[in-house]
Formats: C-alpha cells, structure tokens, sequence
C-alpha cells in the first residue's frame, strides 16, 4: 500500500475576492502534493472556504442579498481562481455545508457537557474583520496585533472555551515535539505572546448576530467562526462525535497544515487545544508560510497596490505566475511581487534558461538527425558530470522539499538546466556536426541533453505542470524513470517555444 500524505490549507474567508498573495498558499500547497504524488504516495489535498461571521453578514447587507447568496458568489469566484491557478485539490469544502454544520453542533454539545465549554459574559477589545477579542497588551499601539485596524469595546453573554485547562498540555506537546510549527521563529513569538502569560479562556459563541451556526442548547447564540471554521479540517472526511468513518481514520493526523502567518496562533493554539478536548491526535506540522508583498508593502484594497490571480495569468501565463511565486517567496521571509519582477523572472528564467534549453536540443535534434536520437555511448567526461547531476536530482530536490524549501527545490532543477546548457557549449555540436566522423559522438551528446530534459521535465510537473506535460510531448518520451536511461529512442516532434521573452519597453 501508499504511504498516505494529507495536506490541508487554510480556508479562505469569503470577505472578498483573493489577490494573489492569498492565492499563494493553493499554489504552494499544490507543489507539495503534487510533489508528494510524483514520489508515489497517497495524497489527500483539501482546501475550501469560511463563510460565517458578522463582517460576511456586513457585506451581504451592503451588497443588498442574503448572507448565503453573498457567500456562494465568492466561493464560486474562490474555486474558479484555485482552478485558474490549475491546482489539484481533492475537496474543496465550505463552513455552509449542512452536515458541518450538524457536526460542529455535536461538536460544541460534546465540549459543553464534559465541561469545556461555560457560559459567561464577556467584556474586552474586539477587531471585526478578523473577528477576533484581544486584551490591552496584546494590542500593537492600540491596534489589532494581527490586521492593524481599529478595536472596538464590546461586551456580550458568550460561551467559552477553558483553554487554561489545556495549557499544560499544550506546553508539554510543544515541548516534546520541537518540529510542530515551522518557522521556528512563529513558534517562539506565539509561545512568548501568548502561552507563557497565561491562555486566556476563549469566547465560542456571539449573539450579537445570527450569520453563524446555532448552539444547539442555546439557539440565541451562534458558534464563533474559529471552533465553526477550524473543525473543517475534520468535518469533511468523516469525523462525528459518536463515530469516525474509515476515510477520516485513515486521513487523520493531517501530514502538513499549510496557513498564513497571520493566523498561526489559531492553529498553534486554539486548533490543539480543541483537538485534545475531543480525544483526537493532532496534526504533525503547521507551517505558517510568509506573506507576498506589492512593492514591499502588504497588499491591500484601500492602498490600491492589489494584484489579482487571473489578471496575472492572464497576462503573463499560468506557469509564469506559479514559478514567480513559488521561487521567489523565501522559507521564512516575506516576498515581494511587481511586473517588472515577474518579467525578468519570465526572461532570465523560464525564456532563456529552460525554454531556449529545450528549443535548441529539439531544433539539432531535428537538423542532425530528423527527430530520431538514440544513445551512441560515444562518451567523455563532460557526459560523466552531465549524468551525475541527473541521477542526483532527486536526493537533492526530495531533501529541499522534506524542509519545505520549495524555491531551493526549484533551484535544484534549475541547476541541472543550467548545467545543461553548459554542457552545449563544452561539446559545441554545431561543430561536431561538421564531421562525419563524429556523427556518433553528436548523436550521444544530443541523447544526453534530452535525457536531462526529461528529468527536469518530471521534477518540473509540481512546479510547472502544464509545461512540464508540453514539454514531455515535444520531446515524445513518456518514461517515468528519474534517472538517466541508456536505451531509449526519442522521436522529437516540431518545436513549440515555451516561454516568449518580454520586451519591458513594450510591456
């Protein structure tokens, strides 16, 4: 049998459109199963949509229809962009399904009566775009800690979580599993801002609006969005109460939670804490992913410096977008995203490193040998290095990945290109083609070079699907074997050029 993988990212909140920074994260989470895929395990990929909470209902009452029609049209527009953005997702979910929200239900009836869960008032700091209470001191100069805007004073009957029950805990698991949160960096701020002051008890429940889940003992009250919207992970393979499908029990732990930096502390606290209260193992990482900046500034719809997915597919290609951000953005740092970037990412990279790789192979191979290659074994050297670095991509590549390293696994098969395209220069075959003698020797320098291709053709299907797919049919070789070949028969077909260089005069 496959060894299983899951990986679930965050649900995107249906507030708005997503721009391309949170468009991000479906990509990254994509290049990892995929990847996953590629090395032959079983990979369960979910990802989906939040839809309850007052600012949903805010925004339906703006835009004049119901919280439900509000929510279906940005969770159409949602899907559509991970669609466009051709990632290949299992599940795609949504907090409005009737049967989360039935478990969620049980969920909070199950946490209430084993004496997790109490009534009470609550009176502090509320941040309504990210429904979230905050104390003073956990204010950043006087504002949201998270989102930087406004707090307002609230005070309303709510149900809470007794997190302090669990902190110990907590404590103790983090203790004994150092590689629960990556970067560690996420895992120290949250550990000093929040846990060792002490886990203040958590509200779960509003009665200030209805757009929500009822509490199923108290129907003025809805379920407060992070116990509604964290559960998802659970909800939607099998998870009840009183019983575990087969699906759940094979997918549960989740393998990787992929979330924005942002909302780490819901996942690194609030996510366990609930976890352990329902008797449940937890996730084996959480990797809270950095942020994708305009112009080094963090995008945002009243600054006017948002880019959006399909507007950048649209001009630039999906591939091009989905190399940009899934090189460019470091481990633990924040990226940066403009045109000019992308442009001479599309240029240096994916039109002169890969593209005019595999356009000059194809091109000779037809010239010298009308599309038919095979293997002379008329060898030197510069094949020696050539094959070497072949058969150790996947070692080098598999080791960035394990660490999430996702730009330096890219660079990886970037480099074999790279070494590609030296090894033309080294064996100059537009001279070797000038003597008959040396027909052999071209032929095997020409099956080396499309033997590199179809290597990096394969580690590039995570990355660059679509290219890796027309790539692999330019070159008309379908083996699946990572290493280098001795025997196989290319039959190339026309060239078709992959990347067009851009002119940034024309733009």
């Amino acid at each position: 049998m496959k060894e299983k993988f899951s990986i679930f990212t965050a649900i995107a909140y249906t507030s708005a459109k997503p721009h391309i920074g949170n468009t991000y994260e479906i990509v990254l989470a994509d290049a990892i199963a995929r990847f996953k895929r590629l090395k032959g395990y079983d990979v369960y990929f979910q990802t989906g949509t939040d839809e309850h909470g007052e600012k949903i209902a805010q925004k339906a009452l703006e835009k004049g229809v119901t919280p439900q029609e509000y929510c279906d049209n940005i969770s159409r527009e949602i899907q559509n962009i991970w669609d466009i953005m051709n990632t290949s997702y299992d599940r795609f979910v949504r907090t409005t399904d009737k049967n989360h929200e039935r478990v969620v239900g049980r969920i909070f009836e199950k946490l209430y009566e084993q004496g997790d869960i109490y009534l009470g008032k609550y009176e502090g700091l509320y941040c309504v775009p990210c429904e979230s209470f905050f104390t003073e001191s956990q204010l950043v100069d006087g504002k949201c800690p998270d989102c930087g805007r406004d707090v307002v004073q609230k005070s309303e009957e709510a149900y809470f979580f007794k997190m302090s029950k669990y902190q110990k805990q907590l404590e103790d698991y983090l203790d004994i599993h150092p590689d629960f949160i990556e970067p560690e960096s996420r895992k120290n701020e949250m550990v000093n801002n929040f846990i060792k002051p002490g886990l203040q008890d958590l509200c779960v429940s509003r009665t200030s609006f209805d757009w929500g889940i009822k509490v199923p003992m108290n129907e003025r009250h809805v379920v407060y969005v992070w116990l509604d919207a964290l559960t998802n992970y659970i909800t939607n393979i099998g998870y009840d109460v009183d019983h575990q499908t087969e699906e759940f029990k094979k997918i549960w732990p989740a393998d990787l939670h992929l979330v924005g930096k942002d909302i780490i502390r819901f996942h690194m606290i609030y996510w366990p804490i609930f976890l352990m209260a329902l008797g449940l193992p937890l996730p084996k990482k959480i990797f809270g992913h950095p942020f994708l900046l305009m112009a080094n500034d963090k995008m945002s719809k009243s600054k006017g410096n948002v880019m959006y997915a399909d507007d950048l597919v649209a001009t630039y290609g999906v591939d091009a977008i989905r190399y940009y951000v899934l090189h460019e953005i470091p481990y633990g740092h924040d990226g940066n995203i403009t045109d000019e970037l992308i442009i001479e990412r599309i240029n240096s990279d994916l039109a002169n490193v890969l593209g005019n790789l595999v356009n000059r192979t194809i091109s000779m191979a037809q010239k010298y040998f009308d599309g038919l290659v095979t293997n002379q074994n008329v060898n030197d050297s510069y094949d020696e290095e050539l094959v070497s670095c072949m058969n150790s991509i996947d070692a080098r590549i598999t080791a960035r990945m394990d660490e999430l390293e996702i730009g330096k696994a890219i660079d990886e098969i970037f480099d074999l290109l790279r070494r590609s395209n030296k090894y033309i220069d080294e064996t100059m075959p537009w001279s070797l083609a000038k003597d008959e003698s040396k027909k052999a020797r071209l032929e095997t320098v020409l099956y080396h070079l499309l033997e590199a291709i179809r290597i990096s053709a394969i580690y590039l299907s995570p990355f660059l699907p679509d290219t890796s797919a027309e790539i692999i049919r330019q070159i008309n070789q379908n083996c699946e074997t990572k290493v280098f070949e001795n025997n196989l028969t290319y039959e190339v077909i026309e060239p078709r050029i992959l990347f067009q260089r851009i002119d940034v005069k024309k733009g």
